[in-house]
């Protein structure tokens, strides 16, 4: 049964990526996706694939990975400390996509499978994903559009799905050290097992499937908008929070690197282009001021 699960999952997953690329890539125009297979010494492998200096995506990664070991990384077993000791399976696909306009959100989307196995004892077993939405210029109806349809995707599974997974996303992706979250949220969620291997494939499916529904009406409302040189310093100063958050609280990427994931995947995530600037302060009442009032979560339905 464990081979048929992962073998299912990484089906699905190859399909999903391919789709998102082929989509991706005949929405900007100009650039297409360089492939970039490899394998790990420890075991497993996948395909990185990144479009860069495209028109409207300066730099998109779609990565699909299906890696094991031996041994348990740190940061799952501070997490979940009965898998010390087990090993392990782990694949899925995860992208981050760094338009070129200011107008146009910052998006990450992540599903995941893992599995967990010890001798004589049932294998450990869940699902995770999720889609959330990082925008420099908010506009309300692609906050809501965003929302909707990452509701509309959870409906099927529960009425309640959608505001637990929303709120855990809020959670997930908040800073700390800043004291506000990484955009405007989206849904998130994690160890899923509950209600048997059937439905949680059927929703983690569902969840990878609504991502391009979700995120293309914005990017072809906004991609064209006109944007100034202090617009686009702006994006870059802003691109910096995501920078932090992936490298200082992200789980996914603490754990690729303790699992001696290839770095170059795992970091593709970060923009091309980023500043930081000591003490910014954006000028009262201006859009960039503006932001911080998104940066809080709220009921976005």
């Amino acid at each position: 049964m464990s081979d048929d699960r992962i073998t299912r999952m990484q089906t699905f997953l190859h399909g999903l990526q391919d789709h998102i690329c082929t989509s991706l890539q005949q929405l900007d125009g100009q650039a297409g996706f360089a492939e970039d297979s490899w394998q790990r010494a420890e075991g497993g492998g996948g395909r990185s694939r990144v479009l860069k200096d495209g028109a409207v995506f300066e730099q998109a990664g779609v990565g699909f990975s299906r890696v094991h070991g031996e041994r348990m990384p740190p940061s799952a077993t501070a997490h979940r400390p009965e898998l010390a000791g087990r090993s392990w399976s782990a694949l899925g696909v995860s992208l981050v996509l760094h338009p070129r306009n200011p107008h146009v959100p910052t998006t990450h989307m992540n599903v995941r499978y893992f599995e967990a196995h010890k001798p004589d004892a049932e294998a450990v077993w869940w699902f995770g994903g999720g889609f959330d939405l990082t925008p420099f210029y908010p506009a309300d109806e692609d906050v809501r559009h965003w929302h909707r349809t990452a509701a509309a995707a959870c409906a099927p599974y529960g009425d309640e799905v959608y505001a637990r997974y929303k709120r855990w996303c809020d959670e997930y992706f908040y800073l700390k050290h800043r004291n506000e979250t990484r955009g405007v949220g989206g849904i998130f969620f994690d160890d899923l097992n509950d209600g048997g291997f059937e439905r949680c494939f059927g929703l983690t499916q569902a969840v990878g499937n609504a991502f391009l529904d979700a995120y293309l009406p914005i990017v072809q409302r906004r991609h064209a908008t006109p944007y100034t040189e202090r617009e686009r310093e702006f994006q870059l100063y802003r691109r910096g929070r995501y920078v932090e958050f992936n490298l200082v609280w992200d789980r996914g990427t603490l754990f690729g690197l303790q699992s001696g994931g290839r770095t170059e995947s795992i970091l593709m995530s970060l923009p091309p282009r980023v500043r930081f600037e000591y003490g910014y302060q954006p000028e009262a009442g201006s859009a960039e001021a503006k932001l911080a009032d998104y940066l809080v979560p709220r009921d976005w339905l």
